[in-house]
């Protein structure tokens, strides 16, 4: 039984009245159009083949957005998959989807780090088989279940749960005899996707761990805070952080739940990751930022970290990366 609301999980208060009409003189949340029209054509897209490493590989994917196609413990994972040319609200996306579903390996399961419709796209789950195992926020199971879905495996903050070989997810405290770990972890961030069900279902990314203990964390989406550090001192030696980087625009409003290019820099410090792939930009125009503004940002805010240039795997949308064991 979870709580009728997850309302105090906030960690800094959801826009009000006021928030929203200044908003709305303002008319800040797109970027202005002749930013679009010089920097669209720019933006790296790069499909190709998806690596199939082997059990003891991990690859990532960058489908666009916060869609990945995580290849760990010989195990195929989708993070938040969207598909989708359009979603609700949203003008179409900006750069078509990296990889075509039909080039998509069998998918094994799939992670959704909260429900806001640029990351739980019920068209694109609804092409999965009805047996495909999801990991879902606390809340969220039975919007996935009324669709279907027969194996759902819902978690709380600072829970997890184990994919063996044979499919069905089992919680444990160990992943020793797992091919893939899923813990879930909190994010600075909300949920709502009706009307009437704000904060109803928790958000938060995912800790992915294969049995010789690599790790891949992906931060869904979030807002800079204290919960990066907690997050590296519980999973220590994170090797891949997927960080989004993009929808920042106008700070006074986004802060709290999406970090820009050198907060994303920063949290990637915070949990210990030696590597970091950006995400959530150059897909949907979410907010006023110039389309190619984050990368270029993060870029800078990589450097001024002093951080190693091939550690930050700053990918075209379609394109690859093998994470070799150490």
């Amino acid at each position: 039984m979870w709580p009728r609301s997850f309302t105090d999980r906030l960690t800094s208060p959801l826009p009000g009245v006021r928030a929203m009409a200044r908003l709305a003189r303002e008319g800040a949340m797109r970027p202005i159009g002749a930013a679009l029209a010089e920097e669209i054509p720019k933006l790296p897209f790069a499909p190709g083949p998806i690596p199939d490493p082997g059990p003891d590989t991990v690859s990532v994917t960058w489908a666009g957005h916060a869609s990945w196609v995580v290849r760990i413990g010989g195990l195929t994972v989708l993070t938040d998959p969207v598909w989708s040319r359009k979603i609700l609200g949203t003008p179409a996306r900006i750069t078509p989807v990296g990889v075509a579903w039909q080039d998509l390996p069998k998918v094994d399961a799939v992670v959704v780090s909260h429900n806001h419709y640029d990351h739980l796209d019920a068209p694109t789950l609804r092409r999965l088989p009805r047996s495909t195992p999801l990991f879902v926020p606390a809340g969220l199971g039975a919007w996935c279940r009324k669709r279907g879905f027969t194996t759902v495996t819902e978690l709380d903050w600072w829970e997890g749960a184990e994919l063996p070989a044979g499919g069905g997810a089992t919680g444990s405290k160990s992943g020793a005899r797992a091919r893939v770990r899923f813990d879930f972890v909190p994010a600075h961030h909300w949920s709502k996707r009706t009307l009437t069900d704000t904060c109803r279902s928790l958000w938060g990314g995912w800790v992915l761990t294969d049995q010789h203990g690599q790790r891949v964390y992906f931060a869904g989406d979030t807002g800079y805070g204290h919960w990066f550090g907690e997050i590296g001192r519980r999973y220590p030696d994170i090797d891949l952080a997927l960080m989004p980087i993009g929808a920042y625009d106008p700070r006074w409003m986004l802060r709290p739940v999406h970090t820009d290019p050198e907060e994303a820099v920063l949290a990637c410090q915070d949990v210990g990751a030696r590597r970091m792939a950006p995400m959530h930009w150059s897909t949907f125009l979410l907010s006023g930022e110039p389309p190619l503004e984050p990368l270029i940002r993060v870029r800078a805010a990589w450097r001024k970290a002093e951080r190693p240039r091939e550690d930050l795997w700053d990918l075209p949308v379609g394109a690859s990366r093998v994470l070799e064991p150490a």
